[in-house]
C-alpha cells in the first residue's frame, strides 16, 4: 500500500488526487497572499517617496525658478534668438549640433562661446553660485530647443528631440518634465532635472524652456 493512502484507506484514487491538487492550489493561493502582500507595501512606499521626490522638484522650481526665467536679459536672448533660428532646416540644426559636439574637443569654440559667454550667462552662473550647491546645471533653450545661454557646456547644442524639450516646451505654457534620479560617479551626488516652459509675458505664447539640474541629496 502507497504511504498516502496509510492516512485516508478508503478514499479512492481520484478522490485523493483531487484532494491533493486542492490542498496544492491552497498553498500556492497562500503563498502569492504573502508574496503580495510584502511587495505592494513596498511598491506604495516607493511611488510614495517617487511623490515626494517630484512634489518637492516642482515646488523648488516655483518658488526659486519661476520669477528668475522671467528676467527681461534672459527674455531678450529668447526672443532674438527665436527670429534667428525660426527658418532654420532640420538638417541646418543637426549641423549646429554636430559643430557643438566638435567644438567641445576644440581650443577654438566659436559656437560655445554664444552660450557660455556674455550677460544671459552670467544672470545664470550668479543663480548657480547664490543656490549654494543645490543647483548641478542650468539652460535655457529656444523655440526649437537649441541652446541660447547656459552656466556650463552640455553634451550637445540641440535639445529638441529629448524629453526635457519635448514634455516642456512642446506641451504648451503650463508644461512641465520632471527626471528621474540620476547618480553622478564623478560628484558622488544624486542629481535630478526640472525643465519648464519659458512664457512670453507680453504675448503668453511658449518662446522657449528652461531645465534645471538639482542636487536631490540636498533637497530631501
Amino acid at each position: 500500500m502507497r504511504p498516502d493512502f496509510l492516512c485516508f484507506p478508503l478514499m479512492s484514487h481520484r478522490r485523493h488526487a483531487f484532494m491533493c491538487l486542492s490542498f496544492k492550489g491552497l498553498l500556492t493561493r497562500c503563498a502569492a497572499l504573502l508574496w503580495i502582500g510584502g511587495l505592494l507595501p513596498a511598491m506604495a512606499a516607493e511611488s510614495g517617496d517617487k511623490a515626494h521626490l517630484e512634489e518637492t522638484l516642482r515646488s523648488y522650481f516655483e518658488t526659486e525658478m519661476a520669477d528668475f526665467i522671467m528676467e527681461p536679459v534672459l527674455l531678450i536672448a529668447l526672443r532674438e534668438q527665436n527670429a534667428r533660428t525660426a527658418e532654420l532646416s532640420e538638417a541646418e540644426i543637426l549641423e549646429l549640433d554636430h559643430q557643438w559636439r566638435e567644438q567641445l574637443q576644440q581650443e577654438e569654440q566659436p559656437l560655445l562661446d554664444t552660450v557660455l559667454k556674455g550677460r544671459p550667462a552670467e544672470l545664470l552662473l550668479s543663480k548657480v553660485a547664490m543656490a549654494g550647491g543645490e543647483i548641478s546645471e542650468l539652460f535655457v533653450m529656444d523655440a526649437r530647443g537649441l541652446n541660447v545661454t547656459s552656466a556650463t557646456a552640455t553634451s550637445d547644442y540641440w535639445q529638441g528631440d529629448e524629453a526635457k524639450f519635448q514634455k516642456s516646451f512642446g506641451q504648451g505654457p503650463d508644461g512641465m518634465e520632471i527626471g528621474g534620479i540620476e547618480f553622478d560617479p564623478s560628484t558622488g551626488v544624486s542629481q535630478a532635472q526640472v525643465s519648464a516652459t519659458i512664457t512670453d509675458p507680453s504675448s503668453g505664447e511658449p518662446i522657449g524652456a528652461v531645465t534645471v539640474g538639482l542636487v536631490v541629496d540636498l533637497l530631501l
